[in-house]
């Protein structure tokens, strides 16, 4: 029984252990596809940079309008972009409904029906990028969507083991990610 046990122990770590280093290969280090124009710019709330990268994007005319998902009750356009010029901020519409990535993708995919939508550049942090991208995926598997990273300063994703808060935002983004690999399996079964 104990023979099992520790057998059952070493395979469960192996297998957690493997999967954790494919998901950190799939977490991006570079923008691939910067260049390439799309019907929006869907930026999710919730760490640095991202809502900056995304007004970068829509003042650079990468896209004609922007969604951010994800917003706080109250929260205006002014109090997210207050330097950009009246005519950006009216090309960008808040999402209050989404509290979670899997909230995010249902909130963008029920914005971009509405809009007619078919390509998407998603703006989120580098690290969350694997989740996000499965999520939008089942949520709106016709839709194309460019992933455009960001890189938090304070994520430091090529050494993360040294680094005691990156090291442990990164188990809990892989196994949240487990659960949305599962989830998307589940929808075959």
């Amino acid at each position: 029984m104990l023979s099992r046990l520790v057998s059952l122990l070493v395979f469960t770590s192996v297998v957690w252990g493997l999967g954790f280093i494919f998901f950190m290969m799939q977490i991006p280090n570079r923008i691939d596809d910067d260049k390439s124009r799309v019907d929006a710019i869907v930026v999710l709330t919730g760490g640095s940079e991202r809502i900056t990268t995304g007004v970068d994007l829509l003042v650079k005319d990468v896209a004609p309008i922007m969604f951010i998902s994800g917003v706080g009750k109250g929260v205006r356009i002014n109090d997210l972009a207050p330097s950009i010029s009246s005519y950006d901020q009216s090309r960008i519409t808040l999402g209050f409904e989404a509290g979670d990535t899997v909230g995010n993708a249902r909130e963008t995919a029920n914005w971009i029906k509405r809009n007619n939508i078919k390509a998407i550049r998603l703006v989120t942090g580098s690290y969350h990028m694997p989740r996000s991208l499965s999520e939008f995926r089942q949520a709106m598997p016709d839709v194309t969507v460019i992933p455009n990273p960001v890189f938090p300063e304070n994520i430091k994703t090529s050494e993360w083991w040294r680094y005691k808060g990156t090291t442990e935002l990164l188990i809990r983004e892989y196994h949240k990610y487990c659960l949305s690999y599962f989830h998307a399996l589940t929808r075959y079964i």
